[in-house]
């Protein structure tokens, strides 16, 4: 049997290879993006789930390691967990997970692009290491080739919110004591080309006000300094702790990033509702796997994940606990929003590149 890899190259030598001033000295072409993601997912969807078995290597032959590029203890470590124990069930193998965080997430993707390309090795990361920090830094991958997208797994809405060194009472007040005081206010993130990142560049650039960023390695540690009043203000993902801390007045909702107002916080006006469209945005997270994972493989793990968030209701109810929003669909999908993204992001690099110091 010939198992073919789960990015075709072809694809990717018709790419038009212009390159724009966000992507130079990065080599990240201007349109390769879309199409090396998007072809990287064709044909891995579309076989019906008993043909799989007629073109599957010899897979799983041992436990799969998935990479979490975030430390324990936060929303993503929780759901990446929570993920997983269905799907060893599932594949019939234990599915370890292995905390790997720095970098925004950049540290353990790195470990993924030097992993075997077998189906052993997956990560389980938001996009905007793909999408948004290749356009800020350099990262130890390349990010039109290194990786295969297997699933979306979930969306999760951003929270913006005061800690106990903020006295202001809204996100208005947020702003106009950073306009009152240049470098004085104090906004912490997950980590540098995050999107809670991305929200305060935007927040800067239409606001005009000079925040400092405070950059985190993973939304754990992050919290935890935030309810000891370490700074101001936190963009976060929206979570059933974060939530709870709220409503016992340790932290305050100032805003959120979602298409419309959450249920939990329908006082809570969202960032395009108080004048940043650019800045309202969520986190997608899903699955990936090395460039060169047997498309079967690929397909196997898509649909497995697709019927837990259908149909595993201990997934789907800490998904719907924690105000996260199941993804799924196929790995094209995926990819088309990868590179949407992509596109979208730079363009809001190449206009205001120092807003991301």
């Amino acid at each position: 049997m010939s198992v073919r890899p789960a990015a075709p190259q072809d694809a990717r030598a018709a790419v038009d290879d212009e390159r724009g001033p966000a992507d130079a000295g990065r080599g990240l072409p201007r349109r390769a993006f879309a199409a090396g993601f998007v072809a990287g997912a064709f044909g891995l969807i579309g076989a019906p789930r008993s043909a799989l078995a007629d073109d599957m290597p010899d897979w799983p032959r041992r436990p799969l390691r998935l990479i979490v590029v975030y430390p324990p203890g936060g929303v993503s470590d929780g759901m990446a967990r929570a993920l997983a124990e269905p799907l060893s069930q599932a594949l019939g193998v234990p599915v370890v997970v292995d905390n790997r965080a720095g970098a925004g997430g950049s540290v353990g993707l790195g470990l993924l692009s030097r992993a075997p390309a077998d189906g052993h090795t997956l990560a389980f990361s938001a996009i905007s290491p793909l999408t948004l920090q290749p356009l800020i830094g350099r990262v130890p991958y390349d990010p039109l080739r290194a990786f295969a997208p297997v699933v979306g797994v979930m969306r999760t809405p951003v929270l913006v919110v005061g800690t106990p060194a903020f006295t202001g009472q809204g996100f208005e007040a947020l702003v106009a004591q950073a306009r009152r005081s240049p470098g004085q206010l104090r906004w912490a993130t997950s980590g540098v080309a995050t999107i809670g990142h991305l929200v305060l560049a935007q927040v800067r650039t239409v606001s005009g006000a000079a925040i400092v960023h405070v950059p985190y390695h993973g939304g754990g540690p992050q919290l935890t300094d935030a309810l000891g009043g370490q700074f101001e203000v936190l963009s976060t993902n929206v979570a059933a702790q974060q939530l709870q801390y709220i409503a016992e007045g340790r932290l305050r909702a100032l805003a959120v990033g979602a298409p419309q107002r959450i249920d939990a916080l329908p006082g809570v006006p969202t960032l395009a509702e108080l004048g940043y469209p650019e800045a309202n945005r969520d986190s997608l997270f899903g699955l990936f796997a090395p460039t060169g994972t047997p498309a079967p493989v690929v397909t196997r793990i898509n649909h497995e994940v697709e019927h837990l968030l259908l149909q595993d209701d201990t997934l789907r109810r800490r998904l719907r606990e924690a105000h996260n929003l199941p993804a799924g669909g196929s790995a094209e999908d995926f990819a088309r929003e990868i590179a949407a993204d992509r596109r979208r992001n730079r363009a809001l690099v190449a206009a205001r590149p120092g807003a991301f110091d």
